[in-house]
Protein backbone atom coordinates (compact mmCIF):
# COMPACT_ATOMS: atom_id res chain seq x y z
CA UNK A 1 0.00 0.00 0.00
CA UNK A 2 1.46 3.33 -0.71
CA UNK A 3 1.48 6.52 1.77
CA UNK A 4 0.80 10.30 1.67
CA UNK A 5 2.91 11.60 -0.79
CA UNK A 6 4.35 8.03 -2.16
CA UNK A 7 4.09 8.15 -6.15
CA UNK A 8 2.04 5.04 -7.54
CA UNK A 9 3.10 5.96 -10.97
CA UNK A 10 6.57 6.96 -11.42
CA UNK A 11 8.54 7.15 -14.40
CA UNK A 12 11.55 8.81 -15.70
CA UNK A 13 11.72 9.63 -19.80
CA UNK A 14 15.83 9.36 -20.47
CA UNK A 15 16.69 9.78 -24.25
CA UNK A 16 17.54 6.33 -25.51
CA UNK A 17 21.23 5.31 -26.26
CA UNK A 18 20.79 6.07 -29.93
CA UNK A 19 20.89 9.93 -29.23
CA UNK A 20 23.37 9.75 -26.64
CA UNK A 21 25.54 8.02 -29.64
CA UNK A 22 24.63 10.47 -32.07
CA UNK A 23 25.19 13.40 -30.10
CA UNK A 24 28.88 11.79 -28.84
CA UNK A 25 29.53 11.49 -32.79
CA UNK A 26 28.97 15.31 -33.78
CA UNK A 27 31.12 16.03 -30.31
CA UNK A 28 33.98 13.94 -32.32
CA UNK A 29 33.17 15.65 -35.76
CA UNK A 30 33.19 19.10 -33.83
CA UNK A 31 36.55 17.87 -31.92
CA UNK A 32 38.20 17.03 -34.90
CA UNK A 33 37.39 20.16 -36.99
CA UNK A 34 38.71 22.27 -34.40
CA UNK A 35 42.08 20.65 -33.30
CA UNK A 36 42.73 20.30 -37.23
CA UNK A 37 44.23 23.43 -37.11
CA UNK A 38 44.53 24.54 -33.85
CA UNK A 39 45.75 21.56 -32.74
CA UNK A 40 44.99 18.45 -30.37
CA UNK A 41 44.79 20.47 -26.98
CA UNK A 42 42.44 22.94 -28.89
CA UNK A 43 40.46 19.98 -29.94
CA UNK A 44 40.51 17.98 -26.49
CA UNK A 45 38.63 21.26 -25.01
CA UNK A 46 36.52 21.46 -27.63
CA UNK A 47 35.28 18.06 -27.22
CA UNK A 48 35.05 18.14 -23.23
CA UNK A 49 33.18 21.16 -23.11
CA UNK A 50 30.74 20.09 -25.76
CA UNK A 51 30.20 16.38 -24.39
CA UNK A 52 29.81 18.21 -20.85
CA UNK A 53 26.90 20.92 -22.55
CA UNK A 54 25.21 18.31 -24.44
CA UNK A 55 25.00 15.54 -21.42
CA UNK A 56 23.76 18.59 -19.91
CA UNK A 57 20.98 19.34 -22.12
CA UNK A 58 20.04 15.39 -22.69
CA UNK A 59 19.63 14.78 -18.46
CA UNK A 60 17.76 17.95 -18.33
CA UNK A 61 15.41 17.19 -21.12
CA UNK A 62 14.68 13.46 -19.19
CA UNK A 63 11.37 14.61 -17.83
CA UNK A 64 9.89 12.78 -14.95
CA UNK A 65 6.27 12.23 -14.88
CA UNK A 66 4.30 10.97 -11.54
CA UNK A 67 1.19 10.51 -9.70
CA UNK A 68 1.12 11.13 -6.11
CA UNK A 69 -2.21 10.19 -4.04
CA UNK A 70 -3.20 11.38 -1.17
CA UNK A 71 -4.97 14.69 0.45
CA UNK A 72 -2.26 17.03 -1.77
CA UNK A 73 -1.94 14.72 -4.71
CA UNK A 74 -1.11 15.29 -8.19
CA UNK A 75 0.07 14.22 -11.22
CA UNK A 76 3.48 15.95 -12.22
CA UNK A 77 4.75 16.13 -15.65
CA UNK A 78 8.01 17.85 -16.01
CA UNK A 79 7.83 20.81 -13.30
CA UNK A 80 4.65 21.09 -13.81
CA UNK A 81 1.89 19.95 -11.11
CA UNK A 82 -2.12 19.36 -11.94
CA UNK A 83 -3.95 18.87 -8.56
CA UNK A 84 -5.67 15.57 -8.67
CA UNK A 85 -9.01 17.11 -7.44
CA UNK A 86 -8.78 18.81 -11.03
CA UNK A 87 -8.06 15.63 -13.12
CA UNK A 88 -11.07 14.94 -15.58
CA UNK A 89 -11.09 12.33 -17.74
CA UNK A 90 -8.21 10.49 -18.88
CA UNK A 91 -7.42 9.24 -22.33
CA UNK A 92 -4.28 6.49 -23.11
CA UNK A 93 -3.07 7.29 -26.48
CA UNK A 94 -1.36 5.01 -28.56
CA UNK A 95 1.58 6.16 -30.75
CA UNK A 96 -0.93 6.99 -33.77
CA UNK A 97 -3.61 8.60 -31.63
CA UNK A 98 -0.56 10.65 -29.92
CA UNK A 99 -0.04 11.89 -33.15
CA UNK A 100 -2.44 13.52 -34.24
CA UNK A 101 -3.32 15.06 -30.65
CA UNK A 102 0.20 16.28 -31.30
CA UNK A 103 -0.06 17.77 -34.60
CA UNK A 104 -3.24 18.59 -36.37
CA UNK A 105 -5.45 17.74 -33.37
CA UNK A 106 -4.13 19.68 -30.96
CA UNK A 107 -5.13 22.88 -28.89
CA UNK A 108 -3.19 25.41 -28.60
CA UNK A 109 -4.25 25.94 -25.11
CA UNK A 110 -3.06 22.65 -23.99
CA UNK A 111 -0.18 21.67 -21.90
CA UNK A 112 1.87 19.60 -23.81
CA UNK A 113 4.66 17.06 -22.60
CA UNK A 114 6.21 16.07 -25.65
CA UNK A 115 9.42 13.77 -25.37
CA UNK A 116 9.48 12.51 -28.92
CA UNK A 117 11.95 9.14 -27.75
CA UNK A 118 8.19 8.49 -26.21
CA UNK A 119 5.47 8.02 -29.07
CA UNK A 120 2.80 7.09 -26.67
CA UNK A 121 0.84 9.95 -24.29
CA UNK A 122 -2.00 10.01 -22.16
CA UNK A 123 -4.30 12.86 -22.54
CA UNK A 124 -6.18 13.91 -19.68
CA UNK A 125 -9.06 16.12 -19.31
CA UNK A 126 -8.60 19.74 -17.03
CA UNK A 127 -11.99 20.17 -14.72
CA UNK A 128 -11.29 23.12 -14.03
CA UNK A 129 -13.76 25.82 -15.39
CA UNK A 130 -11.12 28.53 -13.86
CA UNK A 131 -8.06 27.28 -16.00
CA UNK A 132 -8.11 27.88 -19.48
CA UNK A 133 -5.95 24.41 -20.21
CA UNK A 134 -8.39 21.87 -22.02
CA UNK A 135 -6.34 18.96 -21.17
CA UNK A 136 -2.88 17.94 -20.32
CA UNK A 137 -0.72 15.73 -22.96
CA UNK A 138 1.89 13.91 -21.37
CA UNK A 139 4.44 11.56 -23.24
CA UNK A 140 5.02 8.51 -22.10
CA UNK A 141 6.20 4.65 -22.06
CA UNK A 142 3.17 3.50 -20.41
CA UNK A 143 0.14 5.41 -20.95
CA UNK A 144 -2.20 2.34 -19.68
CA UNK A 145 0.07 2.24 -16.40
CA UNK A 146 0.21 6.08 -15.76
CA UNK A 147 -4.12 6.16 -16.73
CA UNK A 148 -4.74 3.53 -14.90
CA UNK A 149 -2.95 5.43 -11.70
CA UNK A 150 -4.43 8.47 -12.62
CA UNK A 151 -8.05 6.81 -12.14
CA UNK A 152 -7.02 5.21 -8.74
CA UNK A 153 -5.40 8.17 -7.37
CA UNK A 154 -8.18 10.97 -8.33
CA UNK A 155 -10.87 8.16 -7.66
CA UNK A 156 -12.93 10.58 -4.94
CA UNK A 157 -12.46 9.10 -1.76
CA UNK A 158 -14.84 9.43 1.54
CA UNK A 159 -12.26 10.38 4.01
CA UNK A 160 -10.40 13.59 2.42
CA UNK A 161 -11.95 16.47 1.54
CA UNK A 162 -12.07 17.83 -2.16
CA UNK A 163 -9.08 20.07 -2.68
CA UNK A 164 -9.67 23.45 -2.31
CA UNK A 165 -7.98 26.03 -4.39
CA UNK A 166 -8.05 29.35 -2.25
CA UNK A 167 -5.16 29.28 0.19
Amino acid sequence: MTGPGRATFSERLWPPTWLWLVVSAFVVVVAVAVGAPLGVPAGLLAAAVLEGLSAWVLLRAAAAVEVVPGSDGHLRAGRARLPLGFVGAVTPLDPDAAGVLRGTGADARAFLLIRSWAPAAVRVDVADPADPTPYWYVSTRDPEGLADALAAAAAPRHDEPPPDRAG
